[in-house]
């Protein structure tokens, strides 16, 4: 795929093409369901843009931490790539799909869940809801947490309304889980104090 011209003015009139052509408006429900794959996306871009992986000369500690945020790293750009091949997915209409498209599924959601129970491993049990904030990677994770939750609902609404399947919402419930137990494990790394609800 190459993009050598940004602006097109097609869409000018409030309608956009999806993957074959057919041209449906901008507030469109598929629409929306990949917009907020893309904003989850952009999240997470910050997430890495904010990941510092530690001093020049660091103690035992420090070097085993700077792996394991490296490692962290090199996760949430495989979760990035996966969220590219939602948007695809969800841009493409059932009769336009093509042969060995590209797709997240049972052995995508299968790491995730295998990624959470390794940082649970290291965290102490949760007693009660948490604050967002701390550290600023752990307050970008809580925000694509919740963003990865409206991007489910907005795939729920597009599956309410069209054929789609299942694996798409399956793979951001498994995210957004995922996502909260990585701010968890990041304020953990970072001896952040975990703020929770005082009710």
């Amino acid at each position: 795929m190459r993009i050598t011209k940004v602006y097109t003015r097609t869409g000018d009139q409030g309608e956009t093409a999806l993957v074959g052509g057919t041209r449906v408006p901008k507030n469109h429900i598929r629409i929306a369901s990949y917009g907020t794959v893309d904003e989850l996306n952009s999240v997470l871009g910050l997430v890495q843009s904010f990941l510092n992986f530690g001093s020049q000369d660091p103690s035992a500690e420090e070097l085993q931490n700077q792996a394991a945020l490296k490692e962290f790293s090199v996760d949430i750009a495989r979760c990035q790539n996966h969220l590219f091949n939602i948007g695809a997915d969800l841009a493409t209409p059932a009769k336009h799909r093509w042969e060995n498209m590209i797709r997240v599924g049972n052995t995508d959601i299968q790491w995730l869940e295998d990624k959470i129970d390794q940082m649970n491993e290291v965290l102490p049990p949760l007693k009660d809801f948490i604050i967002p904030g701390g550290h600023p990677v752990e307050g970008f994770l809580h925000q694509a947490r919740t963003v990865c939750r409206r991007a489910e609902r907005d795939v729920l609404s597009l599956m309410q309304e069209e054929a789609i399947e299942p694996d798409c919402m399956q793979y951001l419930n498994r995210l957004s889980d995922y996502l909260f137990v990585a701010s968890r494990w990041i304020g953990n790394i970072h001896n952040s104090i975990e703020s929770t609800w005082k009710h």
